[in-house]
């Protein structure tokens, strides 16, 4: 007679082998894995769609969670494979079993741990931004010591550590495996090939690419792993446009990206070539005024009273608003300050992966400094940090900036500072003597100042604002910046280059990039205004749609000027409203707004269409005119091809020359000739 097995006959016969303990780590990591996901579901309770598309975001959860758990699993499986039969029968053996355990566990839930925080902040799985803070251990390890009780969070993560393996040893079952192994090595040698095999085509057979899109964003984020994320990310730094992305052929996509460019009256001066060259020309007397452009990190337009009256945070900014240009429907192109250096500098679009400063390849790009300088300027890039962070330096001087950080001054002139950089006051009181610098030399002057103070953990100097540092989080950085952004301009109007400076505010990114949708339009709304004490800028207020790679063009047109120009971006006071557009995107996604709708590319060539509303509200849509479509591809995929080809390079000075005088005959003529 057929005995019939019991659950626990199962469970024992499964675990009365080598191998019994990658069922058991495996069971240990899926049940962490979940209770991860159902804590970062509390964090998000308010945003996420509480509907069946969370089942399906646990079962794809449940798949991604077994792939990680495969992989993880390799390097346990070599190990059982290779100890010879009988080891954990030692006294000794188990005992260090246990500790390695413990490790295990505790490396385990710090991961958990690490999510929760990532997630606070990011609102998102372990992503491309993970793996450039890996990269950048210094300053992410400095940020982390600084903003989190890091001894009581390891001692309180090491005693749970201890206290899981406890109680997963009362259960017996590591017991039933380390009892029964006695395998000899033939055995175990095949076991582990086929344990081996197991997990490699359980963790191969998954990507990420599978998961399917969520009407809520939040949702479909907790569909992921954030080990499995984090390492998809690092694998695809660099996305080729043309394999990944819907594109036309190359032809049409620069004969509609021509015809974009040409929106504002500028003339194209190589109009049968791949290259935006273009000459732009404005009427009235060029200015040459000083350019020093504040760009502020992390300042949301939500948090400045010009913008939005309900908050009280920037009183001073409030009141160089009422003197100032601002632009009310600014949107930055991306989600790190990286991509808002590329298209503030650059004016070019978010191509997918990493951005432009941190790409090879990167030097001699043509820029707002590149054509400052043709014109007899001298710029430099400040930052309160060390820049060698996310390639910063290397950018910048690269493409002809000098550079001001923190490793280049006195020890004295560092007051108060963090892991990020010195505090904004210090930077400021930086630019003010770089400034004295070059008014003595009697020349004009470009500085791109980068701030720091304004990033988690958020301190800065005592008894400078009514909040307390640290404690009071993002109000109180955003505080500071505007006390330090107000002490600066009043330092300055004491000097007398002042009254020909042109000030410019404007952040890098917003502070958060997190919304229910894939590219969420509210959260990249960011604040510009220009201040001209010497009246080159008339105050006033313009609210056309743009985006940061509109800035360095709009710039240029308000003070007049006349130049050959590669950039993507426009004038936008020349062109109208209906066709004003703005670009913005994540490393992986990218979108194209104009007129109240967007079309966002995705890899796969992927694209989803929306109706954008007046409170930057999105609504599904099948398709979009395909005027709208070929525009939005026309502008990334020329924008990737344009630099791969090292085709969007800075004019020497001598060229520059000559295409000055190409473009005044070309305009004239409304054709253009050969350079000589």
């Amino acid at each position: 007679m057929q005995i019939q097995k019991t659950p626990a006959d199962r469970i024992r016969s499964w675990l009365s082998c080598r191998y019994g303990g990658v069922l058991i780590f495996l069971l240990v990591y899926l049940c962490l894995s979940f209770a991860t996901r159902v804590a970062l579901l509390c964090q998000a309770r308010a945003d996420v769609a509480w509907d069946i598309s969370l089942l399906a975001a646990a079962g794809w959860g449940l798949l991604f969670d077994l792939a990680t758990g495969a992989w993880i699993s390799l390097p346990l499986i070599v190990v059982l494979t290779l100890l010879p039969a009988g080891f954990f029968k030692k006294h000794w053996a188990r005992v260090i079993a246990g500790i390695i355990c413990c490790a295990v566990l505790l490396v385990l839930l710090f991961g958990a741990a690490a999510e929760w925080f990532f997630w606070d902040e990011f609102s998102t799985r372990f992503n491309f931004i993970a793996v450039d803070y890996l990269i950048y251990t210094n300053e992410v390890l400095g940020n982390i010591r600084e903003s989190y009780p890091m001894p009581a969070i390891l001692g309180g993560l090491l005693a749970v550590a201890v206290l899981l393996f406890w109680l997963i040893w009362r259960t017996g079952l590591p017991r039933i495996w380390l009892d029964s192994e006695h395998e000899p090595f033939r055995c175990r040698l095949r076991n582990g090939a086929l344990w081996l095999t197991a997990a490699l085509l359980l963790g191969t057979a998954v990507r990420l690419d599978w998961l399917p899109s969520f009407a809520n964003n939040f949702n479909r984020e907790l569909a992921q792993n954030g080990t499995w994320s984090l390492f998809a990310a690092f694998f695809e730094n660099e996305l080729d446009y043309e394999r990944f992305y819907a594109s036309l052929p190359k032809q049409t996509a620069l004969s509609v990206l021509q015809k974009e460019l040409t929106e504002d009256g500028s003339v194209l001066l190589k109009p049968k070539e791949f290259d935006t060259l273009r000459f732009v020309r404005n009427e009235g007397q060029e200015q040459h005024p000083n350019i020093i452009q504040i760009t502020v990190e992390s300042l949301s337009a939500e948090y400045i009273g010009a913008w939005n009256p309900q908050s009280d945070l920037t009183p001073n900014l409030d009141a160089l608003a009422q003197k100032s240009l601002i632009f009310t429907q600014l949107y930055a192109t991306g989600t790190r300050t990286v991509r808002g250096m590329e298209s503030l500098a650059l004016s070019l679009p978010p191509t997918p992966g990493s951005s432009v400063v941190r790409r090879p390849h990167n030097e001699k790009l043509f820029s707002l400094g590149s054509v400052l300088r043709a014109k007899g300027y001298d710029t430099a890039f400040i930052y309160g940090g060390f820049g060698y962070f996310d390639n910063m330096n290397s950018f910048f001087s690269e493409n002809g900036y000098r550079v001001v950080d923190r490793s280049s001054v006195k020890a004295n002139q560092i007051t108060f500072a963090n892991i990020w950089g010195a505090c904004d006051q210090n930077l400021y009181s930086w630019t003010l003597a770089e400034a004295d610098k070059a008014a003595a030399a009697d020349k004009p002057f470009h500085f791109f100042l980068m701030t720091t103070s304004n990033h988690r953990p958020f301190t800065f100097p005592d008894g400078q604002i009514d909040l307390p540092s640290q404690v009071s989080g993002r109000k109180g950085g955003v505080k500071y910046t505007d006390h330090a952004i107000g002490e600066f301009i009043r330092n300055a109007s004491t000097k007398p280059w002042f009254k020909n400076t042109v000030f410019v505010i404007v952040a890098d990114h917003c502070a958060s990039s997190a919304g229910k949708t894939e590219l969420p339009v509210d959260k990249y709304h960011i604040p510009l205004l220009i201040y001209a004490p010497g009246g080159q800028v008339a105050p006033g207020k313009v609210s056309t749609l743009m985006s940061q790679m509109d800035y360095a063009p709009t710039l240029l047109g308000l003070l007049n000027w006349t130049y050959p120009s590669r950039f993507f971006g426009h004038d936008i006071r020349k062109i109208k409203p209906s066709a004003a557009h703005a670009l913005l995107g994540n490393y992986q996604k990218v979108g194209y707004i104009e007129d109240g709708k967007m079309t966002v590319l995705a890899p796969k060539q992927v694209k989803t269409f929306y109706d954008v509303a007046a409170d930057s509200t999105l609504r599904q849509r099948s398709s979009l005119p395909k005027e709208n479509e070929e525009e939005a591809i026309s502008y990334y995929q020329m924008a990737d091809y344009l630099f791969d080809q090292h085709t969007y390079s800075e004019l020497e000075a001598e060229e520059f020359a000559k295409w000055m005088q190409t473009g005044e005959m070309a305009f004239e003529k409304r054709t253009v000739t050969p350079v000589p």
